[in-house]
């Protein structure tokens, strides 16, 4: 396993859509162990390939350590819930800034496992909101691109302002 460099925002790698991956194999595996790494040196609840700069369609997900870890591969949103909910979001491409956004409140995936296999599940809750997320980023859709133009821009300047301040590390 290695820790990798989070490439922070606005990285334009961060607006590129993810291709999918074919080979499951050692290479695949390597990565999804350096992705988990990465995420809890960080201390975050999800990230993808592209947020390591590999553009490839890898997600890693730990809401908590009781829970483990969860790779998604290929992952992609086949129904959502008409109700929706309101969560916090932020990246940790873009860490030290939040903002609220509205998504579907119950999703069904379809993704494979780290051995090729192919799952579905349903998802509420957190893990919901991070799966959108995490799938958004892998569709090339950075988060804050959910957010009105006014909201954005404002959380793009306090964002600058961090940075500016020192405030702002990018993680590992």
């Amino acid at each position: 396993m290695a820790l990798r460099d989070i490439i922070a925002y606005p990285d334009p790698r961060l607006r590129q859509k993810a291709a999918p991956v074919t080979a499951f194999d050692a290479d695949l595996r390597a990565l999804a162990e350096d992705l988990l790494e990465t995420l809890r040196a960080a201390q975050g609840l999800g990230i993808t390939a592209p947020h390591i700069g590999v553009l490839t369609r890898v997600t890693v997900i730990e809401l908590s350590p009781e829970d483990g870890p969860r790779t998604y591969v290929n992952p992609e949103v086949i129904w959502s819930s008409p109700e929706t909910a309101k969560d916090q979001e932020g990246s940790l491409s873009m860490a030290g800034v939040l903002d609220t956004l509205e998504r579907p409140a119950k999703i069904r995936l379809r993704y494979q496992t780290i051995d090729g296999e192919t799952r579905e599940e349903e998802a509420e809750g957190l893990l919901s909101v991070c799966l959108q997320h995490e799938i958004d980023q892998l569709d090339g859709i950075f988060w804050i691109y959910r957010l009105s133009a006014l909201k954005r821009e404002r959380l793009v300047k306090r964002y600058e302002k961090l940075k500016r301040l020192g405030r702002h590390e990018p993680a590992a």
